[in-house]
């Protein structure tokens, strides 16, 4: 789904994804509740969240949320904190290195702004973190934003749009004060 890509919410591509939504809700709920030291169960549970192992060496703190799961692609040594969300039909990848937050949420879908349009359709885009990018606790991340290498998104921030490689962002709307 790309950022002009449009989605009817009456369609059987809709539907498809309302059934996976259902599905990832009770794995991240499951997930939610198991002791912290049960590895096995937490590892068993993200291979079906996320379709495939996740990382050997990636940490993920629940609780953990997604809507999807299929399309959140996480590379080596990804550490992502609790209680974080993604939101990820439209395709989450977060590169090597990156550290996520607590509370950071990721949203690759949403609605025209048109009130005509809003109801009846889905809009959205991919996100793209690229590798050692550092988001901090609450930070928002919106759809079709891309992240460069060595960024830094302030806690807090959100992110309407690219960020530029080794920069750091800040604000209600991140804004780019510096780079390196």
């Amino acid at each position: 789904m790309s950022s002009d890509h449009l989605m009817r919410i009456r369609s059987p591509e809709f539907q498809a994804m309302a059934e996976r939504v259902l599905r990832a809700t009770e794995l991240t709920s499951r997930l939610n509740v198991l002791p912290f030291e049960d590895e096995a169960g937490k590892a068993e549970l993200f291979e079906q969240i996320l379709g495939r192992p996740l990382p050997t060496s990636a940490t993920v703190h629940p609780p953990f949320y997604t809507d999807h799961g299929l399309h959140l692609d996480l590379a080596e040594r990804v550490f992502i904190n609790q209680n974080c969300t993604f939101l990820d039909y439209a395709g989450i990848r977060l590169g090597e290195r990156v550290m996520v937050g607590p509370k950071a949420t990721f949203i690759t879908v949403g609605h025209p702004v048109d009130p005509e349009e809003r109801r009846g359709w889905l809009s959205g885009g991919p996100i793209d973190v690229a590798e050692n990018v550092w988001i901090g606790a609450g930070a928002t991340i919106l759809p079709g934003v891309s992240i460069g290498r060595d960024a830094v998104v302030a806690a807090g921030a959100v992110v309407a749009e690219d960020v530029p490689a080794a920069s750091l962002v800040t604000g209600g709307k991140a804004t780019v004060h510096r780079r390196w």
